[in-house]
């Protein structure tokens, strides 16, 4: 759990897209979890599920750059070292996984 508080505001229009896209890639990872209910060919579920990865990693890219704009430099600039901390761990957790 983060330590630092959000004293500050996120681009609402930003957070709105990177909701837009979550909602998108969760009704796509719908769309392959029916494919694997109906037995649809593996091959093409694959394909589907690496294009659901592919726009999750998006999101989180976006909400990387929203967080480095934001919250880091915010953190920063009120000397919050633990947020910087934070954050590689956030990164090394990401990355680990896509």
């Amino acid at each position: 759990m983060s330590s630092h508080t959000h004293n500050h505001h996120h681009d609402p229009a930003k957070m709105k897209a990177i909701v837009n896209r979550l909602s998108k890639a969760i009704g796509h990872l719908e769309s392959v979890k029916r494919m694997v209910e109906d037995d649809k060919d593996c091959t093409e579920v694959l394909i589907q599920l690496a294009a659901v990865r592919s726009a999750i990693n998006g999101c989180g890219k976006e909400l990387l750059q929203e967080h480095i704009s934001h919250c880091i430099v915010h953190a920063v600039q009120d000397g919050d070292e633990d947020a910087v901390k934070e954050l590689n761990d956030a990164i090394d957790k990401f990355l680990k996984n896509s």
